[in-house]
Formats: structure tokens, sequence, C-alpha cells
């Protein structure tokens, strides 16, 4: 991608409702704008953040056997009464009418429909276990709206809803689902400790969040340092507040940002909306349910929130808009041709990059916009790196650069296999 043609524009200044870095690195470097209070478009940047994101998702999700759908933002009164959530969902529902004066649901969240969808498919034994996801906007009537996309009205969401026979297998799937979310975050760049939690609005059983421990994080947790066990300080209970339940080391509080969040639901949405199942018996059973979520663009922020520094984002690799930023600092002939010419050789190699062929901007102004969005490598064609025949090479995250040759430089910046 050339530069001069990438449709963003950075800016100098944070917006002044902005508070935290995440927020500000996003707006300042173009990523997301923001359209009203907690409603954002996501700039070619920043959904190339957000592609990347959804498809480790979708890579680790895939990888334990989940199927993956699409389904409507639009919901049925009719079913969120037969649940008891109309009233109670909390924060309550965005209620809209079509031309009938039908009520319908702006999705929070989809347990009822995909309830619903799956009565005519799951009849017996043999039809389970099943886990199905999707990737998709959700609407939430939020009354605080802050920290850019940390708390949004509308934000996509990884959910995933699983249905099985009894308790035992959905523990197994469960299990593996922690795994997956394990993997989800590491690849993403952050350190998530799994805390014990209230399933408020979704079940009464125990569930986990994954929280990543920050400043600006509204959760409150209770973390060992040695077993890395936790817990959400809603749900701790005061005997356990000084020391750790499960290696007696001293428990710390920590704020932190819930990134994930993974629910055992029993038979909460099964039973009033008559999902069940004939066993091996011939007898009739609910068929027994777990749901998993992940808000991809609270987990962007969250990145960039961890990965950073004084002069922007420090992107991880798998989930940098481009791996490559080559720049071109001086404008003569040959600077250009070799400029030009590698900028062809990694695209040939299928090695992502964004080319700062600008010829109206200063070094410093190029290296300045380079450290702001963040990719994981900065290559400089100038004067100099022609005559040596190399290419100045640093990764954002060092302080020093070095000179290579193409070949070395290709090594290094062809991605690892999964």
């Amino acid at each position: 991608m050339r530069q001069s043609k990438l449709f963003y524009k950075t800016s100098k200044e944070a917006p002044k409702e902005a508070e935290i870095a995440s927020h500000k690195l996003l707006v300042k470097a173009d990523f997301i704008s923001q359209l009203a209070s907690g409603i954002y478009s996501f700039l070619p940047l920043g959904y190339n953040v957000h592609k990347k994101i959804s498809d480790i998702i979708r890579d680790e999700l895939d990888a334990i056997g989940s199927q993956e759908l699409f389904l409507p933002v639009l919901q049925p009164k009719e079913l969120w009464l037969k649940t008891g959530r109309w009233e109670k969902m909390d924060p309550p529902i965005i209620v809209i009418k079509d031309r009938h004066d039908r009520e319908f649901a702006l999705g929070p969240t989809h347990e009822e429909v995909i309830t619903d969808l799956a009565k005519p498919r799951i009849q017996s034994y043999k039809d389970l276990p099943v886990a199905l996801y999707q990737i998709q906007t959700k609407f939430r009537n939020e009354m605080r709206l802050t920290g850019g996309l940390l708390r949004t009205k509308e934000f996509a969401m990884a959910d995933l809803y699983s249905f099985h026979w009894d308790k035992e297998d959905l523990e197994k799937f469960f299990n593996r689902v922690l795994g997956a979310y394990d993997n989800i975050f590491h690849r993403c760049g952050l350190d998530a400790v799994k805390s014990e939690a209230s399933g408020g609005a979704f079940t009464k059983e125990k569930t986990y969040e994954f929280q990543v421990i920050s400043d600006v994080g509204e959760d409150k947790i209770l973390f060992c340092p040695k077993c890395k066990w936790a817990a959400n300080l809603e749900v701790a209970q005061p005997d356990i507040q000084k020391k750790c339940p499960q290696c007696g080391a001293e428990l710390t509080q920590k704020s932190s940002i819930e990134v994930g969040h993974t629910f055992r639901l029993g038979t909460k949405y099964s039973e009033p909306l008559s999902l069940s199942f004939v066993n091996e018996k011939g007898e009739k059973k609910n068929v027994i349910m777990g749901c998993y979520g992940i808000g991809v663009g609270r987990l962007m922020a969250t990145i960039v929130e961890i990965n950073r520094d004084n002069n922007g984002i420090v992107w991880p690799e798998e989930v940098a808009p481009f791996r490559v930023h080559l720049i071109q600092i001086e404008n003569s002939k040959k600077v250009k041709d070799a400029a030009e010419k590698l900028h062809f050789d990694l695209q040939k190699e299928n090695i992502e990059v964004l080319y700062d062929d600008r010829e109206d901007k200063t070094t410093g102004e190029k290296f300045a916009e380079a450290d702001l969005l963040g990719m994981p490598y900065r290559i400089v064609v100038s004067e100099r790196t022609v005559e040596k025949k190399k290419f100045e090479v640093k990764k954002r995250k060092d302080a020093k650069a070095e000179l290579m040759a193409e070949g070395s430089l290709m090594k290094i910046l062809k991605p690892k296999q999964k």
C-alpha cells in the first residue's frame, strides 16, 4: 500500500474527551473516528487490525471444532419475553419498531436467537455436542461511555455458543474454550488472567472473565502473583480477600480490563425456549448450554493500552495493520528505484508493506508518523543505504537500527508459520 494513497489523516492533538492512552493514540493515528458518543468508524488502518484480531479468533475457535455462522441483528420481542429478559436486561435493550408497530431488539447478545435456531436441528443425542459462533455487531444501551473502544454502544463481538447432553460434556468443551482464549490473547500480545466472576444477566453459574491488568481498567480483581489465581472483587468472599485459596500466597488488588467472558448457562435458555433432545434411553432432556464472548474493539484498545510507548503504538506482529513500514527519505532517482524495487519484492513475498512514497514530508515527519502508527518493522531507503547496497532496518520496539542486505531482510520479515 502506498502511503500517498492511504485514506487517513493523522493529528497532533487527541480529542478533549480522550482520557486514556489507547483512545488518544487510535484517534491521533486515524485508526478510528467517532461518529457519535460510543459509536466509532474503523478506517482502513484500524479495520486491518480489526480483521487480524477476528482471524486469530476464527483460527482458535475453528481448531476446537466450532462452526461459524451469522445471525440477524434484529430480534423479535417474543423471544425475549419467553426468557424474561425483555424488561430485565441490563443495560436495557435498545428497542425499535417496524412499520407494523412490531417491536424488535437491536441485539445486545444472541442466546435467544441461537437457541431458537437450534430447536429443529438438535433433537437427538446424536446431534450433540455442537458449537456455533459468529463475529457480528452488538448494541448495548450503556449509560456511561468511556475509554474510546473500551465501552461503546455499538461493537463487534465474537460470540460462541455450545450445546451439550450433560454438564460433564459442557465442562470438557468449556475447558477447551479456556485454552483457545489463552491462545487468542497470547497471539494478540496480551497476558490475560482467568478471573472467577458473576454471571450477571446471563446466568447464576460461576463464570470466568479474562482480565488484563491495567491502571485504566474499570474492573477490580484480587490477583495472586504466585499462581495467577484471580477473582473479580464483586464475587470474592471476605475470607479470601487476603490469602490465595489456591496456594495461600498474599493477594493483591489490581485494576483490570475484561477482554473475554465464559459462561456455563445450563438450561437457562433451553428450558423456556423448549430446546430438548432425546437421550440414548429414549428420555427427553433439556439441552445444556455454554456461551463465550470477546469484544473485538475492546480487545484492540487493550492491545494498544499495553503495547505502546511515548511515541505511539507498538503493534504485536500478528495484529499489526502492516508488517513493514517502508520509508523513502530522499527523492533522487536511485533512491526511488531502490525503494520501488524493495516494495515490489516485499509484495511478491506476501509481506504486508506500507510504503511511504510521499515527497512532501521531511525525514523527521516520516519517522514520527511511523512511530505513531506502530508497524513492527521500519525499513529506510536513503542515499547512504543505496551506496552500501543494504537497507536500514529497525524493529518498532527496539532503539537501534541495523544495516541489512535484502536476502537477510526477507528471512526475518517472512511471518513465522503458526
